[in-house]
């Protein structure tokens, strides 16, 4: 299987990569997990309400204590499906993936209350532009401790 294909398919949904790879019961494992984490934190009805720009509504609607265990799932499952695909050979090709999950949730604790030229995002918009910092300071991190 093509890494970076199980890749965008958990992009999609976590646990397609892992359906791919042909590990039948982790992938399972996470499609369940993510209904569970979407349905209780209200997930779906916060991407709609985002989408349509009714930011206060997302807000209002959002079950933190659910809503950040998702970023961790999330970056997980693309991580293990991109590793059991042949990908992340490198050393610590992992930080990528771990330093997003972390500024993502961290980036959904303050979601509510930072705004970008005056415009609050919210908790759909806000984490999503958490993964910039995260990619980039993942692959920093990646590339000073492979030289160490």
């Amino acid at each position: 299987m093509n890494p970076k294909e199980n890749l965008l398919w958990n992009i999609a949904l976590p646990g397609f990569g892992q359906l791919l790879n042909g590990k039948l019961l982790k992938g399972i494992f996470f499609i369940v997990l993510e209904m569970i984490i979407n349905v209780q934190s209200h997930f779906n009805k916060i991407i709609y309400f985002s989408f349509n720009g009714e930011i206060s509504k997302a807000i209002d609607h959002t079950e933190y204590q659910w809503l950040m265990f998702y970023p961790c799932v999330y970056f997980f499952s693309m991580w293990d499906a991109y590793k059991d695909a042949g990908g992340g050979k490198d050393p610590y090709s992992y930080l990528p993936f771990v330093m997003c999950a972390y500024f993502v949730t961290v980036g959904l604790m303050y979601s509510a209350k930072v705004r970008i030229f005056g415009i609050c995002l919210g908790t759909v918009w806000f984490p999503m532009l958490c993964v910039i910092p995260g990619v980039f300071i993942g692959v920093l991190l990646k590339r000073i401790l492979s030289h160490l």
